[in-house]
């Protein structure tokens, strides 16, 4: 296969992982969607976009072919008895039910036990990792909770999410100021639910407070 274009488009994100994305196979179904929607897509503006959708296709769905362990397996020894918290992460996913994006802000809070902790940009990347995937907002909490609490190994944990869906801004009722926000407790943070309640205000108060200067 000498041809580079063809090379980018059957590229693989792990040479390890699963198979590459199929990126010949999305173009010919883009191309027959614009078709059914009454589009040309020879005309100008849209001969190449079914090769740039499925580039981007390749990069939105990544997530599917990474593995958090990779992350947060990246653990270092540190005295730590207070919670770690990891606030204002930015992620854009895409809702699985209409294939549209819906985007915002993931807010971490662990308690370390056993010395054991990890780098902020690691939290930062769990969550792009699960974010790059088709998802529901949902799950995508409860995903970085579970891999924390698996790979940590912390006395608990809190992951507040809170995202804007295009699925509801764009069809359906068209709610232009609508925001979801799902919360996810773990450990000792839902076994002992005062102690879990402090958690989440925290976290929400922290997520809301003012940026510094």
């Amino acid at each position: 296969m000498n041809d580079p274009m063809l090379q980018d488009r059957f590229a693989p994100v792990d040479r390890h992982g699963p198979a590459p994305v199929d990126r010949v196979r999305i173009e010919r179904a883009v191309r027959e969607i614009l078709l059914a929607v009454g589009e040309d897509p020879d005309r100008d503006g849209l001969r190449d976009t079914p090769r740039r959708v499925a580039k981007a296709y390749s990069e939105v769905f990544g997530g599917l072919r990474e593995d958090p362990s990779i992350h947060l397996g990246r653990v270092f020894e540190q005295s730590a008895e207070e919670l770690v918290t990891l606030t204002r992460i930015p992620f854009h996913s895409m809702c699985e039910h209409h294939l549209l994006p819906f985007f915002g802000k993931a807010h971490v809070a662990y308690l370390p036990q056993g010395g054991r902790v990890v780098g902020l940009s690691k939290l930062a990347r769990t969550v792009e990792t699960f974010a790059r995937r088709p998802q529901l907002q949902e799950r995508l909490t409860e995903q970085v909770a579970d891999a924390l609490m698996e790979h940590l190994d912390p006395a608990g944990c809190v992951v507040m999410v809170e995202a804007e869906h295009l699925c509801m801004r764009m069809r359906g009722v068209k709610c232009s100021e609508s925001t979801m926000t799902t919360f996810v407790r773990r450990g000792v943070f839902r076994t002992d639910a005062a102690r879990g309640d402090r958690a989440v205000e925290l976290v929400r108060s922290l997520a809301h407070a003012p940026a510094a200067r």
